[in-house]
């Protein structure tokens, strides 16, 4: 394997075992720990391997990282990045309005109401250009779990 098969192989693999600890409904703190470090670490190693959708996505993961910790300064800087990631590399569909709905998670976390409600907009309207329409779906159901 070459180091940026390696990369991209860590990347991957960091990024499901996050997922596989945000599905928890119960997470020890040592858990927490390594989903916090995991992220972070896929993050870097998309850095060195992969493309703008990849870091955009890493970024994504964070925010919702700390979002589900309760952290909302973390989750919005990440969320800000997946934006600028999606902007700066004409990336649109799906994760351009999952960018939205870290947005907008984040600033539930921060309890600004009218962030919540600009950005929940956004990724309901960049929601409606996503093509496949199992990926709508599932957009719109996160969309439902998130307070104003």
């Amino acid at each position: 394997m070459t180091e940026k098969t390696d990369h991209r192989q860590l990347g991957i693999d960091l990024f499901n075992r996050t997922w596989e600890l945000l599905d928890k409904p119960e997470r020890t703190q040592t858990e927490i720990d390594e989903m916090i470090h995991m992220a972070h670490a896929s993050r870097f190693h998309w850095g060195m391997a992969g493309k703008a959708l990849n870091l955009q996505r890493g970024e994504w993961q964070i925010s919702r990282v700390y979002s589900v910790l309760g952290r909302g300064e973390p989750a919005q800087y990440h969320a800000k990045r997946s934006l600028e990631i999606c902007q700066e590399n004409s990336i649109g569909d799906f994760d351009l309005a999952f960018a939205y709905e870290a947005l907008a998670r984040a600033a539930s976390v921060l309890g600004d109401k009218k962030a919540v409600t600009e950005n929940l907009a956004l990724a309901k309207q960049a929601g409606e250009n996503i093509a496949e329409q199992d990926d709508k779906d599932y957009l719109f159901s996160e969309l439902e779990n998130i307070g104003a």
